[in-house]
């Protein structure tokens, strides 16, 4: 990285968002060349390794991310629509640098590619050259290079499509004018296209009803839920299986990769991750409907007047009392599990890292515990102001589970299990994770059972509560692990890696979603597109459960 580059990126750090040009005026008088995209181990979505002089006439926006970052997640829709928007001008090229040791691995970045449905080169800068040559810090950031070679604007953190749409409409014409571009369109070989059709893709969360013997499946990228009974029987399939935000009966209704579920009676609630909604169905008369949510990605964790959306707003106004709105017209933020306690829903809010509660009545939503930081910190469950510190902090909480007197949370970005009391007198406790080190909370992860502060967890995603023990799908270590509460004693439960002939049924990747019910847990293992079963009752034994009966849907509805 040179010098010339420091200077050019501090200079065009604000930039993303254009300021105002004359067409025949250069827009970027302070520029650096654009170091090469070398030292990636592997490349996806292009039959061979990309070079930015092949891509000289058109804008190249490097995408630096890693798949699990939730700020990472929202900016890709964005960037879809930028493409869409400009498919003969800009190029995007992800640079996926991994935070965990799992996102290193190749195939699992091609199967994130897939599930997100990414249409542009990615590059696996596992080693982090490339990140390191743009002198990048944090994901998701955003480098623009410009027709000739520049780097031009950076931009660190979430962005949304009216700002990019803005920048590309006040910095194309100088480019068009002097005969810079080069509109001849380019083409990809997609990893969706040699993705294998079955009957479940990427299944995130999984609900189990022993009273009434259902499964209920989020099968997240077919954008509907199924509806099985315990022994694998298909019952039923809510969603047309379409991308969308539609209400209605089960053949027209549509999600957009729903993840958590609760059951109170016939009442299903779902929360629809990508949609930033949630979801009531009623299963007696098959119709779906939205009880929270805007359908826009609320940017902070603060409903209520008087509320400032960042650490740095300043409103002004005392704050309220209780940050509190009205369901439909209050926006959140990837919910990703939810639970149903007496006459509570509560919500893991994995995109602004708080435990949210709507009372069922659904006469208010708003956060439970977390000050909106991303970070493991215990203590107090909310702040009388946003982003206090002294108080809880989540990182991107992803499952729920209760033993009826804690919620006990996956808080997947740091690795840790904590509980979060349903008496709002008490505070938030770690069981296992990070929260006691005094720095790198949310860098520390591992795979080591044991007691107390010697486990270290990767990525976890989902937990189930039964008899006493906590349930973990240990998501990127692919393991399944039980957790004594009472004692902070985690050991493997299955998942271990095999060499035998038996290590194909015995292996899971990333599973996402844990439930019990009858002696068994069932498991959700996303990136194997199955549901697994461990039988407690049997050491262990792991079983795949077919859905009988389950087909993909008829069409898949992508962007091009």
């Amino acid at each position: 990285m040179t010098c010339a580059l420091f200077v050019a990126a501090g200079l065009l750090a604000t930039t993303i968002h254009a300021a105002d040009a004359k067409p025949l005026e250069h827009p970027f008088p302070h520029r650096a060349a654009a170091p090469p995209l070398t030292g990636g181990v592997g490349w996806f979505n292009t039959s061979k390794p990309v070079e930015l002089k092949q891509l000289r006439g058109k804008f190249v926006l490097l995408d630096f991310w890693t798949y699990c970052c939730i700020n990472c997640m929202h900016i890709l829709p964005e960037l879809k629509k930028l493409e869409q928007a400009y498919p003969n001008d800009l190029v995007v090229i992800g640079v996926h640098s991994a935070k965990f040791d799992a996102e290193q691995d190749s195939k699992n970045i091609i199967e994130a590619v897939q599930r997100y449905e990414i249409e542009h080169p990615v590059v696996n800068d596992a080693n982090h050259k490339i990140w390191d040559a743009y002198d990048v810090s944090s994901w998701p950031t955003l480098v623009v290079i410009d027709p000739e070679g520049q780097v031009v604007a950076i931009n660190s953190g979430e962005i949304e499509f009216k700002d990019l749409d803005r920048f590309m409409k006040e910095s194309l014409p100088y480019y068009k004018a002097k005969g810079l571009m080069n509109a001849k369109p380019l083409t990809f070989e997609l990893e969706a296209d040699k993705a294998e059709q079955t009957p479940l893709r990427f299944p995130g969360k999984i609900l189990a009803d022993e009273a009434g013997g259902r499964l209920f499946i989020a099968d997240s990228n077919h954008h509907r839920l199924v509806i099985a009974k315990l022994n694998g029987a298909l019952l039923d399939v809510i969603g047309a299986g379409q991308l969308g935000a539609a209400d209605g009966d089960y053949a027209t209704a549509r999600f957009n990769r729903p993840q958590g579920m609760a059951l109170v009676g016939e009442t299903l609630y779902v929360a629809d991750t990508e949609n930033h909604l949630l979801r009531k169905i009623d299963l007696k008369t098959r119709q779906v409907s939205t009880i929270a949510g805007t359908g826009k990605q609320a940017r902070g964790g603060w409903p209520g007047p008087g509320a400032p959306l960042d650490p740095q707003a300043d409103s002004g106004k005392q704050p309220p009392q209780r940050f509190v709105g009205p369901p439909k017209t209050t926006a959140i933020s990837s919910p990703w599990d939810l639970i149903a306690l007496k006459d509570n829903l509560y919500i893991a809010m994995a995109g602004v890292h708080q435990i949210w509660k709507m009372p069922l009545d659904q006469s208010e939503i708003g956060p439970y515990a977390g000050n909106n930081r991303e970070d493991v910190v215990d203590g107090p469950l909310l702040p009388p102001r946003p982003f206090e510190l002294g108080f809880a902090s989540f990182a991107q909480p992803s499952g729920l589970a209760t033993d009826g007197k804690s919620l006990f949370v996956a808080d997947s970005e740091g690795s840790s299990i904590r509980a979060v009391p349903l008496d709002p007198s008490k505070e938030v406790s770690t069981i296992v994770g990070t929260s006691r080190l005094m720095s790198e909370r949310l860098f520390t992860f591992g795979d080591v059972d044991g007691r107390g502060r010697a486990v270290r967890l990767q990525h976890c995603l989902g937990v189930a509560y039964h008899e006493g023990k906590i349930y973990i799908a240990d998501s990127y270590n692919d393991k399944i692990k039980s957790l004594d509460p009472a004692t902070a004693t985690v050991k493997t439960l299955a998942g271990e890696k095999r060499t035998d002939k038996n290590a194909a049924t015995n292996t899971f990747r990333e599973p996402g979603g844990l439930a019990y019910a009858a002696g068994k847990l069932y498991v959700a293992d996303t990136n194997n597109q199955r549901i697994r079963t461990i039988d407690l009752n049997q050491t262990n034994r792991v079983a795949t459960l077919e859905i009988v009966g389950l087909k993909p849907p008829r069409k898949i509805t992508t962007s091009k």
